[in-house]
């Protein structure tokens, strides 16, 4: 049985489902917009559903907020504006709340960023995955590396200091040089943060069903190390497996939620997962997939896709999948006070990484070595419970 004494922080996730088009390497849950986007309604399904979940995390405080998808600049600043004044009536939001929207650059407006901002949305996400023409269209994206520039510009010039990169590396059509011009083009535009990933083939995407020819393994890995050498030569600092960020600028709910927070879903196909003291449990859900059924159904029981709760026989590797993401490890008490649960739960395991010279752990801080990091797959997998 857990012993859960303290809540971990709690964030809000909010997930808008349409794209312009979808993207063929793409699994999350997105689907084609509609020539006219149902905004009004969605927003009105946002804010029942919320209504539904408040009672679950009554009386905390929403310490970050992340809109995501989909693309989220598909939506006006006026449904935003709506939307936060039921959230805040409803909820508790940290007056220095870290805010993040997606974005995508095929669908930036100066005006439009200009009112997000004014709206309290503090950090933008912006969805480059290259600046290279020919690998864009490779992966069939709607903007261009010249329309990606402006995108950055543009947030730039509305007044966004901290926004993130996507970027992403093994593409089809890329080269050593392209690889080094796009880390080149992405550095000179200054991000806070940025996300650098190897591109890769996900179950139910169109590059599962068709696969695109891409670079060997070999130079990939070289051209991942080079990068990793320029950005540190830049001031960031990595401190996840693809995540860079430059004067201290870590995404904060991201971090969040590698760390075992709690975290609120609200959207189609939105995931959450939340911790009660009262009840001694650890519960995950997610709500319906599609965008219809969601507006539809949105504030009811029905809404709701799946709803597990989590066993104390999981719960270590439920926490170690995400916390060993992180490069510098995590605190040893942070087990516990998200957890519920002693250290000494998960000590078998641990040991066993100690001994492959996967982890360095004490008292104080359990950390994934150089080798635990290269072979983190291996690692997370000691932490199954049948293993």
């Amino acid at each position: 049985m857990f012993n859960l004494t303290t809540l971990p922080p709690l964030s809000l996730y909010i997930h808008i489902p349409w794209c312009v088009k979808k993207c063929p390497y793409c699994d999350f849950n997105s689907h084609k917009s509609p020539e006219v986007l149902p905004e009004n309604d969605y927003i009105d399904a946002l804010i029942r559903d919320l209504e539904q979940e408040v009672p679950n995390i009554w009386g905390r405080t929403i310490k970050t907020v992340f809109i995501g998808g989909g693309t989220p600049s598909l939506f006006s600043a006026k449904a935003y504006d709506r939307l936060f004044s039921s959230l805040r009536a409803l909820l508790p939001i940290s007056h220095n709340a870290e805010i993040t929207l997606e974005a995508n650059p095929g669908t930036f407006e100066q005006e439009r960023f200009a009112d997000y901002l004014s709206l309290g949305i503090n950090r933008l996400s912006i969805g480059i995955q290259s600046f290279n023409n020919d690998s864009l269209q490779a992966l069939g994206r709607i903007h261009d590396g010249q329309q990606a520039i402006r995108a950055v510009e543009t947030a730039q010039k509305v007044g966004f200091e901290n926004f993130n990169l996507d970027l992403m590396f093994g593409l089809p059509h890329q080269t050593e040089k392209t690889a080094r011009e796009d880390i080149e083009t992405a550095l000179a535009l200054e991000p806070a943060h940025l996300s650098y990933y190897q591109l890769t083939i996900e179950p139910n995407t169109l590059f599962h069903k068709q696969p695109p020819t891409l670079p060997d393994d070999d130079p990939i890995f070289d051209w991942q190390i080079d990068s990793q050498h320029r950005l540190s030569k830049a001031g960031y600092t990595q401190y996840e497996v693809s995540a860079y960020a430059k004067n201290k600028r870590q995404c904060q709910h991201n971090v969040n939620y590698w760390q075992f927070g709690d975290y609120l879903g609200i959207g189609a196909g939105a995931h959450g997962k939340i911790s009660d003291a009262a009840k001694q449990s650890i519960t995950r859900r997610s709500k319906q997939k599609q965008p219809q059924a969601y507006i539809d159904l949105a504030g009811t029981e029905a809404s709701i896709l799946t709803n597990e709760i989590i066993t104390t026989r999981d719960i270590g590797f439920e926490f170690m999948l995400n916390a060993l993401r992180l490069t510098d490890g995590f605190p040893t008490p942070l087990f516990y006070q998200h957890v519920g649960l002693p250290i000494s739960h998960i000590d078998k395991a641990l040991q066993k990484a100690e001994q492959q010279e996967l982890v360095t752990w004490d008292i104080h801080r359990i950390c994934p070595t150089e080798k635990g990091q290269r072979y983190l797959n291996s690692l997370i997998e000691l932490f199954l419970p049948d293993s």
